[in-house]
């Protein structure tokens, strides 16, 4: 494994915990970011369960050398049961990501194809399937190998990687989507990082980890899904031919700071500052005497709620689409889930949406029943902000 603990002793005597670097197996891997002790993002303990939510530390460390930004030192915690279920807009995503895709390279049309677990990027098989593409078996190689959002959830992100590049046929197309550093830090979304999101990946790092096992990158599409994600083609070296999505993207990267560990120290004042403008955001509905009630219970919700220092005094309830979540809680504010049918019933003057990156998802929903009922929707990042239906 790449993780393998270390202990630094710092000026003071005190021990410092470090690791080898989960993507090119480095040792010069530094902490920037540090959120405190959170509860693990998927695992939402039934409401009535007795005692605190168990937490583990959330921090980023950035490599030196392959510039890849991960979580640090902390070892997996307890397993993702599968309770969520896919968006609309994710769903969406899959269709018309695959039509477009082999309309850019009519050559994979039939072809030989292996998907990675891809977690919450909506599978791409079925429609690959339709388009009359065969599925790989055993260890065969393929033509087109597709990860969507899949990778950073293994926690050795350099070896998942080598194993991307064994699966490529010679002149293949690798195919990575994954919520982009860029947006993340820009736009402050902080919820984002989690347990279980063991990488954040840039393009400068993909670059260098993929360099490490013969693959370069070809082009890149900045994708609309997740708050900001990036979808990049990848070749065996000697075949592929970069354009300029990718010098573009190198220089937005460098222009934003993202592998300079001073800037990206900069995003821990940055996320408190967003979680303590919720707090008082709701605090002021409260003293105005106006219900606020939650829609989502997404993996991010722990984390934002966390930091923001809200709880069922501020929050009653949330809703959420997957029945697998009704009569749970979000770990650590104790927020319980509910059915959406909850929601139209109460019709609270406030919904704060914690699944933002649907936003638009979400009001169409809500709007669609005779016109909603006059509520104002409140998405929480990059700063509080209503939105109107």
């Amino acid at each position: 494994m790449v993780t393998d603990l270390v202990t630094d002793t710092m000026p003071g005597g005190e021990e410092m915990a470090s690791f080898s670097c989960r993507g090119c197996a480095g040792d010069d891997v530094v902490p920037v970011v540090d959120l405190g002790a959170q509860p693990c993002a998927d695992h939402f303990p039934p409401v009535d369960t007795p005692g605190e939510d168990p937490r583990w530390p959330l921090e980023l460390w950035l490599c030196r050398g392959c510039k890849l930004v991960q979580l640090g030192p902390v070892e997996p915690q307890l397993p993702e049961p599968p309770l969520a279920v896919e968006s609309a807009t994710s769903i969406a995503h899959a269709e018309a990501s695959v039509k477009e895709l082999l309309a850019d390279h009519p050559d994979l049309n039939g072809r030989v194809v292996f998907e990675f677990a891809s977690h919450h990027g909506g599978s791409w098989l079925d429609h690959l399937r339709a388009a009359g593409c065969r599925i790989a078996t055993g260890d065969e190689r393929a033509d087109l190998v597709v990860d969507v959002h899949g990778i950073a959830h293994e926690p050795a992100v350099g070896e998942m990687m080598k194993l991307r590049a064994d699966r490529l046929a010679p002149g293949g197309l690798l195919v990575l989507e994954f919520h982009h550093l860029l947006p993340l830090f820009i736009g402050n979304q902080f919820d984002t990082i989690r347990h279980g999101h063991w990488s954040y990946l840039s393009l400068g790092a993909v670059i260098r980890l993929g360099a490490l096992y013969g693959l370069a990158v070809e082009s890149v599409q900045r994708i609309d899904m997740f708050g900001g994600s990036l979808r990049v083609m990848l070749r065996h070296e000697d075949e592929a031919q970069p354009d300029e999505s990718v010098l573009e993207t190198l220089q937005d990267e460098a222009a934003a700071g993202i592998s300079d560990e001073i800037q990206l120290a900069g995003f821990q004042e940055a996320a408190w500052h967003a979680a303590g403008a919720l707090h008082d955001e709701l605090v002021r509905h409260q003293q105005a005497g106006r219900m606020v009630l939650g829609y989502g219970a997404p993996s991010k919700a722990p984390v934002l709620l966390d930091l923001s220092k809200v709880g069922t005094d501020l929050l009653p309830f949330t809703v959420d689409a997957a029945p697998g979540k009704h009569g749970r809680r979000i770990p650590g504010c104790g927020v319980p889930i509910r059915s959406i049918d909850d929601l139209r019933a109460v019709q609270p003057d406030v919904v704060l949406i914690l699944t933002w990156d649907i936003a638009d998802e979400v009001i169409s929903q809500l709007e669609a029943d005779a016109g909603g009922w006059g509520a104002t929707y409140l998405v929480p990042l990059p700063e509080p902000h209503e939105v109107v239906g």
